[in-house]
Formats: C-alpha cells, structure tokens, sequence
C-alpha cells in the first residue's frame, strides 16, 4: 500500500496529506485487486494504526457493497475467511480494537450476510458462534453484528428498493426457520453469564432482544425464564435503563388482544410488588423518563386492546380492559405531574388516549370524572415556566419546554372535548383567584392565568371568533374573565411574558370589544405606551408591532373616535432611520411595517370624507418621500461601498412602507373613492429616478417594482403613463435575475389591461426579448450550477411572458414584429418545447402553441403558419415526447403531454381532413411507425372527447420507447 497516502488518514495530518489519502481511497475502490492487499493487511494485522484499519474495512465494505458480484467463488470465499480470521485474532487479542473500528468491521459482516446468507453461508451464526463462544470480546463483536444486520433488514430510515425489500423479508423468514431459537438461546447465555461481572456486554445483549423482538416470534422471549431475569435486571442499577426499554419493545409487539392484555398485567403486578410504581421514592430521573416510556407503552397497549376488542363486540374482555386501564390512572397522574417535563412528557400519549377512551363512553363514573379532573390540574401546573427559563435568551431547553407545552395543549383540546364544562369552570377558577391578587404573585403563575384564558379559544371552537354569543353560560364566563383582563392593570406587570401573554389574548378575542367597547381606550393605551411598541424588550415592540394591526384591522368599524389621536402617537414610530445618525429606533424595518400598514387601516376605514383621508394619506406618505429625495441624492455621492448598501436599504425600506400603506384599499375602498390617486403617483414619481441611480441596482430596482406591482392593483390605468419608461430602465444592462423578476410586472400589465397596453407591448416587445436572448446566449461554465439554474428560470419567464400575451388575446403584438422576428420567436417555442428537460416550460409552450394554432391557424390565418404548422409544430408533439428526458413517470411531464395533446387536437380542429392525411400518409409513416398503429392514432385523434386522446396518446409514447 502508499505509504505516504495513508499518511493522510490521520484526523492530524495536513490538507495535502488528507486529499493525497482520499485519491487513493477513491483509486482503490476503482482498483479490480486492491481490496485483497486490505482483506491481507487485516487477517494478518500488518498495521497497528487504527486509521489504516478503518480504511481497510471501508475498502472492504466498498467491495461488497458495490462489486460483490464481479467476483469469483474463490475471492469471495477470501472475503469470508479474512472476516473469520480476523475475527479469531480479536479473541486473543491483548487490547481490544476501538469502538468505531468494531462498529464498521460489523457494518462489513452484516452486508455480507445480507448478500450470502440465502445462498452460499447459511451457517453465518454458527460460524460466527463458534468463534465467540462467550468470549466477552467476542460476544461484544456479536451483539454489534446482530444490531448491524437488524439495521440492514428493518431499520425504517434507510431507503430500500422493492429488490431489497423482497429480499430482506425472505432473509428474515429463513431466520425465523433456521437460526432464530439458537440466536434466542445464545441471548440467554450471554445474559445469564454477564449479567452481575459486564455490565456494557448485558445491556448490550438487551438492546438486541429490543430490536428483535419485533419481528420474531414473542413466545420466544415473552416467557417465564426471560421476563424473569429482565424484571431481575430492572433491580441492577447499571441495567434497569437497558431492561425498561427491552420490556417496553416487548409490550409494543403486536398481538391477539387478550394474550397481550394478560402479558402486561402480568408485568405490572409484578413491578407493582417490587416497588417500582412508588414513584417519589426514585430519584434517578433517566431510569424514570425510560420508566415513564414503558408505563406509557403498556397504557396505550391496553388501549389499543379495549378498542379491537370494543369492535370484534367482545364486552365481557373489553370491560377487563377498561379496568386494568383504570388501575394504571393512578400512576400516569404521578409521571404527568412529575417535575422533570422528560418524564412528564414520555407518558402523554397514554393520558391523552385514555381521555379519548371517556369521550366515547356515554357516562363517566365518579372515579373517571375525578381522573378528568386530575388530569386538567395536572396540565395547569406543568404548563408553568419555572425559574430557570432565559426569556432574553432562548437556547436548546427553552425550546424543548416550548415543544413541550405544545404537547399538553394538545391535552387540553382532548379535555375540552371531554368535559367542556369542567375545564372552563377550572380555568376561571384559577385565573380569577390569580389576578385577584397579580401585583404579590409570581410572573410564571399571572402568564399560566392569562395561557390558559388564551387556549380556550381554541379548546372551546366557534366559527369567527364569536365566543361572546351563542351559549350563555361560557359567553358569559369568558366575557368575565376578559372584562377582568383588561380591567385589572395586569397589563403592568413587570415580566416580558406577562405583558406578551395579556396582547395575544387581548387580540385573540377581539370580538370581545364589540360587546364591551368601552375596553378599547384603555388597551389601546397599553399598546402605545411603554407595556407596548415603548417597551424596554426589543421582542415584546417586535410583537406588539404584529398584535397591533390585527386589533386596529380587527376592529377597524370601532376605531373612528381614536382615529387621529392613534395617528398622532404613532408619529416618531414612522420615522425612517437614516444610516448616518446612529440614532436607534424603537422598530425594526419590518416592525415599521406592520405600523404604516395599521395607519393606512385607520385612514382608509374612517368615516372622515375623501379629502380628509387625502389630507391624512398626505401627512403619512410626505415625510418618506422627502427623506428619500435627500438619500437618493446621498446614496449618488456615497464613495464606500458600505454607506452605499446602507443608505439602498433605507432608500428600499420608505418604498416598502409606502407600498404597505396601499394594503388597506379593497374593492369597497378604491384609491379613487378615497381621494388618494393623486398621492400616490405623487409617490410613483419620487421612487422612479431610483432606477436610473447605478450603484446598488439589485435592491433599488426590487422595491420600485413590488412598490409598481401595488400601484398596478391600486391606481388602475392611472400607472400606465409610467411603464413604458420604468420599463425601459428596468431593461438597461440587466442580469437574469433582474428580467426574472422583470417579467411578471409585464405579465401583470397584460393581463389587467389588455388591449390598452398594446401599443406599449408591441413598442418593448422586441427589446425585452433582445435582453432575454442577449443573456441566454452568455456562455456559462460547464458546471456553473447556479448559473444554469438561473437561465432555467429566465427561459420559464420568457414562456409565461408569451403565453400571458397569446392567452390574453394579444397576439397582433407577436404578429406586428416582422416576418424574421415572429419566425424566431416560433423557433424559440419549438425549441422550448422539445430541446431543453424541463418539463415546466415544455407544457407551457405547448400552451403558447396550441393558442397561436387556434388563433392562426385557420383557412385565414397569416401566410406560411400553415406550413410551419406541419414542419415544425407536428414534429414538436412528437419529438418531444420520444425524448429520453421525457419521463412519463413524472407528473410535470404527464401535464405537458396532456397539453401536447391538446396541440394536435387544436391542429385537427383547425386543419380537419388535411391534418389526419398528412399524419397517415408522411410524418407517420417518416417515424416508421406501423400501418395499424397509424390507423388507431388517427382514429383517437378524431375522437370528440379530448381526454380518450389524452390517455391514448401515453399509452402511444410508451409503447414507442425502445
């Protein structure tokens, strides 16, 4: 072997070295005899370093993954004894090999057994045995073997084809003939003879049975001799952990009903007399989360159990269900309720099928209504942040408590539906008596409160929100509870998640406030004041900012007397933040955002009248008109790249919030009608020169465009004096992605305003496709992904842009270009739909095609289409299809077939008898297509239902595949 190479594998060695050894790995693999000289240098342990090693297994594993079947009998006889050998060489070994080394030697073992153990080494475990008898380094070896095979046969993450499946299922039904009950029995052994001297060999041996478990025959484990040494090993403290999860794997097996409920009765009682459901006495919180894990196992087992047994009509077992289920309440209340959320959360699947168990029972008992009860205190109480939570910092614990709680509203949905009566009554209870007394009780216990109000909203479902009507009692309850919110001054309490808590709720029964209106003053103060868009918390101003439009929007018929006086306050959060101030404002950009759109709410649903509105828009919109003159003046003179980017964001974000503004106009509330065209072309004539500015034209172009984008749905025709020189800038040395994003304005225009914006099409239409070509035709190097991604898309955009001009019967503007131009435009079609793989654009242009045959492709269509028609269109419809790249296993492909279709039922429409005897007598015949094939095509084409054509002609291009 290269020395020097392998060098390189040290994790120490320089990056020369490192790419120098993973030449060679990739030399060998290609190599048809380099494996050998690595099976050579691990039977006869030629190297100690444990790198090389490695690399000798993964060559190995290389060659039997991959080439396996290249070899001859007797190389592949070598592969065997090279394992055998090096596996004897472990037994007398005086130091063990390090775990990764053992880890991939099994690797290797378990893909030869998969591909030898059916034909040439059925006796793979007995060969192994004998080798390991109960050697512990052996027996280590041979359990990391069996977890690799496991791995290979059932592991649902890896990916199998239907081959290998087939196999594998073959595989594991020969086991459970041949070698199982020996595999079984060696277990046994290992258990019996390692359990109190090698604690890392038994719980390993346990973590095989876990994983067999599932797919050999239980009987084998679940029986007296093995459940008694697992419940054994449940008392040895360096086991239980291993020992829970191998009962909960055989638990989880699935099995007749009956059986499995007297299985895990069985269990139970007997972990029940050894102490183990005493759970206070346990401070060992891992043994518990895994304890948690199997009591929950059991509970859904039984669940699961009383529900076939319910459906096969077997009541006199499915009571006995029912009961043992009962009895284990108890124990599931104590882990619910458990500190430690790991363990609490392991059980919650049990709790929450039980509580589907009582939504299915007519009457609840005492008992089971005292369950309910329990349960709901449970999920209160667990809900509660505790001390240790970083608000300001959020890291992997906070996010697990946050998943977490997710878990227990799930919980509280299902005892809603349980018991809606029940938990509304406990959630007033609590957050009556907590904010009774807000001021002297603790953050974490007022944000449960104010949660829980919260998440009955959802827990109690309405349709839009009218939990204030309807029924009396709870309408009446939770208007109550919302009265108190608002009245208590909760709203002041000093922790960031109180005051988030108190906004979400207040906006997420907002229809409270058309009730009580006489609530919106004071929560609108809260929002503006330092508990809402003032406060100290940059998180709490960020979500205010969000609540605060969805109240405004919510609520907007009740804000007219507020109107200007919410303007007034919101002034300085308006501001747009120049770069070079270093003032900090209170709002981010995107918080701003949500602020001009609330204030364009306010304006455009007051009740003032139109020129009111003006006057109001006016005052909004002037002030960020001004600053951008003044920045895009700067940003001109700006020499340090920096300055530039930062005065081309702020310059982005004043056209981002006058954009925002025109979000509030509807069908009922046009621009017009409110007086405010005039100031927004008044904008439209601030923010054009940006196109024109050269520096930073990527992010200055992007926002004048959505900003045209908005003004095109909002200012109607009034816009179109402003296109064509918009346009013409946005054209100006641009790259693909700028015409990209260019070209759905345009399609915008088209289709809105049609044959007004013909003369306009026709005059750019020639220019806009010169920059597109100019910029497809650049050369890319060959493995420029991005770069041919890039085109991809621009290529889309081109067609969209010609079926949005054909489909909007435009296409005089395609036909006034000139005979050359409309010709290389046809072409570019063609192309598109049978040239480049990508199915998208190939249904598209075969949209653009079928189109422009129904639309000149008649008796009095323009000169020559017909010919084109028949040189060029009808090929299309065949070459594109018979193309390698077509995959008609792929859906995209399927609809550009089905509008490849829909083009040959155009051309017959329009063309009739001609185009069948054109197709019978020389394109057909030019494909060497057979006589009767011709025939039967023909007759589908001239079936009147389109979709017999459409399903004929897949099973045509099939067929015709080689």
């Amino acid at each position: 072997m290269d020395e020097q190479a392998l060098l390189g594998l040290n994790p120490n060695a320089d990056s020369d070295f490192r790419q120098r050894a993973l030449a060679y790995f990739e030399q060998l693999k290609i190599s048809p005899d380099a494996w050998q000289v690595c099976a050579e240098a691990l039977a006869q342990r030629t190297y100690s370093d444990d790198h090389i090693k490695f690399f000798c297994f993964q060559v190995l594993e290389h060659q039997v993954k991959y080439k396996y079947s290249e070899l001859t009998t007797v190389q592949q006889q070598l592969i065997r004894e090279t394992l055998i050998s090096w596996l004897q060489a472990q037994m007398l070994n005086p130091q063990a090999e390090k775990t990764f080394i053992r880890n991939k030697a099994a690797q290797v073992f378990a893909l030869l057994f998969v591909t030898e153990y059916l034909t040439k080494w059925p006796k793979f475990f007995f060969d192994i045995l004998s080798v390991v008898d109960l050697n512990p380094r052996g027996v280590d070896l041979y359990l990391r073997i069996l977890m690799a095979i496991d791995s290979e046969l059932v592991d649902r993450d890896v990916v199998h084809t239907s081959e290998e499946a087939r196999r594998n299922t073959l595989i594991k039904d020969t086991m459970r003939e041949q070698c199982i009950p020996n595999l079984v029995e060696s277990w046994y052994q290992i258990l019996q003879n390692y359990q109190y001297t090698n604690s890392e060999v038994t719980c390993q041996c346990l973590e095989v049975v876990g994983a067999y478990v599932s797919w050999i025959d239980l009987s084998l484990i679940a029986n007296d001799r093995f459940i008694n040494m697992l419940l054994g090993h449940m008392s040895i403290e360096v086991l239980r952990e291993e020992a829970c999860d191998c009962l909960f794997e055989i638990v989880n097996k699935g099995m007749d009903p009956v059986d499995k409920m007297k299985l895990v009765e069985s269990l139970c009682q007997v972990l029940q007399s050894a102490g183990f459901f005493i759970i206070d006495q346990e401070e060992d919180v891992d043994f518990l989360a895994r304890f948690s894990k199997l009591v929950n196992g059991m509970g859904q087992s039984l669940i699961v159990s009383w529900t076939k047994l319910i459906k096969n009509g077997d009541i006199k077992n499915a009571q006995e269900a029912l009961q043992a289920i009962e009895t284990k309440v108890a124990l599931m209340l104590q882990l619910l309720i458990h500190e430690d959320d790991d363990i609490s959360s392991n059980i919650i699947g049990f709790c929450y099928d039980y509580l589907h168990i009582l939504k299915q029972l007519s009457v609840l008992s005492d008992q089971q209504k005292a369950n309910v009860e329990a349960i709901m205190l449970a999920v209160m109480k667990k809900l509660t942040y505790d001390e240790e939570y970083n608000f300001e910092n959020e890291g992997e614990d906070e996010a697990m408590f946050v998943e977490y709680r997710k878990q227990l509203k799930l919980l509280l949905d299902r005892l809603a539906q349980v018991s809606p009566e029940l938990l509304l009554a406990s959630v007033r209870r609590v957050f009556s008596s907590t904010l009774q007394n807000w001021q002297t009780t603790r953050f974490m216990e007022v944000e449960v409160a104010i949660r829980l109000l919260y998440m009955l909203a959802e827990a109690l479902p309405v349709s839009h929100g009218a939990h204030f009507s309807g029924d009396v009692s709870k309408a009446s309850a939770l208007q109550d509870m919302m009265r108190t919110l608002v009245t208590s001054g909760v709203s002041s309490y000093q922790h960031t998640s109180v005051t988030l808590e108190f906004f979400e709720t207040v906006v997420r029964y907002e229809k409270f406030f058309t009730v009580e209106p006489q609530h919106i003053p004071c929560v609108l103060m809260a929002f503006l004041d330092h508990r809402g868009l003032r406060h100290s918390s940059a998180k709490v101003r960020s979500r205010t900012a969000y609540l605060f439009s969805r109240f405004v929007k919510s609520l907007n018929k009740q804000m007219n007397p507020f109107i200007e006086d919410i303007l007034n306050r919101i002034q300085d959060l308006l501001e747009l933040s120049p770069p070079e101030n270093g003032y900090q404002s209170l709002l981010s950009s995107d918080d701003q955002l949500f602020i001009y759109e609330t204030a364009g709410v306010l304006i455009v649903n007051s009740e003032y009248p139109a020129e009111r509105k003006q006057a109001l828009m006016r005052n909004l919109l002037t002030p960020l008109m001004e600053k951008f003159k003044i920045l895009l003046e700067k940003l001109m003179l700006a020499q340090d790249e920096e300055r530039q980017a930062s005065l081309a964001d702020c310059l982005n974000h004043a056209v981002g919030f006058a954009s925002r503004t025109s979000k509030a106009f509807s069908n009922k509330q046009t621009v017009k009608q409110c007086g405010c065209s005039e100031v927004y072309l008044d904008c439209l004539q601030t923010f054009l020169p940006a196109l024109s500015c050269p520096l930073q034209k990527d992010i200055l172009r992007s926002g004048v465009r959505t900003f045209l984008h908005r003004m095109i749905i909002c200012l109607e025709e009034e816009v179109l004096p402003f296109i064509p020189s918009a346009s013409e800038h946005m054209l100006k040395d641009c790259e693909a992605k700028d015409l990209q994003e260019f070209i759905p304005l345009i399609n915008q225009i088209t289709a809105k305003f049609k044959i007004q914006v013909s003369p306009f099409l026709q005059q750019m239409f020639m220019p806009l496709l010169h920059a597109i070509f100019e910029v497809l035709l650049r050369p890319a190097e060959e493995n420029d992904q991005s770069a041919a991604l890039e085109k991809q898309m621009l290529r889309r955009s081109y067609f969209a842009f010609l079926q949005t001009v054909t489909g909007s019967g435009m296409s005089e503007v395609i036909a006034n270009q000139g005979a050359e131009n409309v010709e290389r435009v046809l072409v570019t079609v063609i192309q598109g739909a049978v040239e480049y793989p990508d199915p998208i654009a190939q249904k598209t242009c075969f949209i653009i095609l079928s189109k422009l045959v129904e639309l000149w492709g008649g008796k009095d269509g323009p000169v020559g289409f017909a010919d084109f028609v028949y040189k060029h269109i009808v090929p299309a419809c065949f070459l594109a299809p018979l193309k390698q790249t077509f995959d008609l296993a792929d859906a995209q492909t399927v609809l550009a077939l089905s509008e490849c279709a829909v083009t040959l039922k155009t051309i017959h429409l329009k063309r009739g008898p001609e185009c069948v005897q054109y197709l019978q007598q020389e394109y057909l015949p030019s494909l060497q297509v057979a006589p009767e094939i011709i025939q039967e095509f023909c007759q589908a084409l001239q079936q009147p239902d389109a979709k017999v054509f459409k399903n004929y002609l897949k099973v045509f291009f099939q067929r015709a595949r080689p």
